[in-house]
């Protein structure tokens, strides 16, 4: 186990490098050279203010995508659930557009922003919530009321669009989800948040193993299985949150990141939960240095310079494919 962690946390290295140096505008060597304390002002600030923030944005944003689809999936026992089934997502993003639409937010205010999506986030959370009512503890009915939720909140984020037109590129970063832009402030907001509700997903490894049983089983044992699962739920929306707040929508990684951890941590989600993270990480990390390094490419055969590949288009494409195969393999699977 010892060794699967650290093949992941020097995959981890691995990809932040190659999202240092793929980037148009500097090469490897200018990178390097600004890593051990040369270069110019435009590079440092290039490499410093923009590229190294966006590297860490998008490996914190890929552990808390990941460590809450596990949640989610454990505590509701269906391997197909994700972030998006508890309505967070779509409400995050509504947040954030009805925010700049309003003028209280913007690219240039990303705390603002932060705040908006994150306030949206719960508000999908506590309107599933409120729909669930009595049965709120059964997955199956927690899971049903959570794709209505996030169909109406993404039914509300058009509506948003069509009162207010030239919100269209900010309504589809958010829906697609993208790194593009993100400063030390985006990472300053999101670690604490990241580090605390992880800590907290930890924490309930146990109860969550027992939920992953069955809640018979879970009541034999002595837990309360509506109120584990109500604070797993609760970790669950706080991560999506902040992940959604600081890089949008990024799609199927908290569904099928969480396949991955299982089958390389196994079952115990004392190892597979902080194993998840590392994946998560790696995943979005890897996938943003593609997306540049593809923008790069595709700008060079296209002689568009102002082309870019959002990160979320390629973990939708990629999770899209790899979802075909994960149900075709296990069609009857359940926790």
């Amino acid at each position: 186990m010892t060794r699967r962690f650290t093949v992941l946390a020097a995959l981890a290295v691995v990809c932040a490098g190659a999202e240092l140096v793929a980037g148009r505008g500097m090469s490897p060597g200018v990178v390097w050279d600004v890593l051990n304390g040369g270069g110019d002002a435009t590079e440092r600030h290039i490499l410093l203010q923009l590229r190294l923030p966006r590297m860490l944005v998008a490996l914190g944003a890929g552990a808390c995508l990941a460590v809450a689809g596990l949640v989610l999936q454990s505590a509701l026992r269906n391997p197909l659930a994700g972030p998006e089934v508890t309505g967070v997502t779509p409400g995050a993003v509504l947040g954030a557009v009805t925010a700049t639409a309003l003028g209280l937010a913007g690219w240039d205010s990303p705390l603002a922003v932060v705040l908006a999506a994150c306030a949206g986030g719960c508000g999908g959370a506590a309107l599933l919530w409120l729909l669930a009512g009595r049965g709120r503890g059964d997955p199956a009915q927690t899971a049903v009321h959570g794709v209505l939720v996030s169909a109406v909140l993404g039914g509300l984020t058009a509506m948003v669009l069509l009162v207010e037109p030239g919100e269209l590129g900010s309504v589809v970063q958010w829906l697609v989800g993208t790194t593009e832009g993100r400063v030390w402030e985006h990472w300053h907001l999101l670690w604490p948040w990241a580090l605390l509700w992880g800590i907290a997903a930890w924490l309930l490894a146990g109860p969550l193993t027992l939920l992953r049983c069955g809640d018979d089983i879970a009541l034999a044992a002595g837990l309360s299985a509506r109120r584990a699962r109500t604070l797993a739920l609760l970790c669950a929306v706080a991560l999506t949150a902040g992940a959604v707040a600081a890089v949008g929508a990024l799609g199927f990684v908290g569904l099928l990141v969480p396949h991955l951890a299982v089958a390389v941590f196994g079952a115990d989600l004392r190892a597979s939960l902080p194993g998840a993270a590392l994946v998560g990480a790696v995943v979005v990390c890897g996938a943003d240095a593609a997306a540049q390094l593809s923008s790069r490419l595709l700008a060079t055969a296209l002689d568009s310079g102002g082309l870019t590949l959002p990160v979320g288009a390629l973990t939708a494409c990629l999770g899209a494919a790899l979802l075909l195969v994960v149900v075709r393999r296990t069609p009857s699977r359940s926790f």
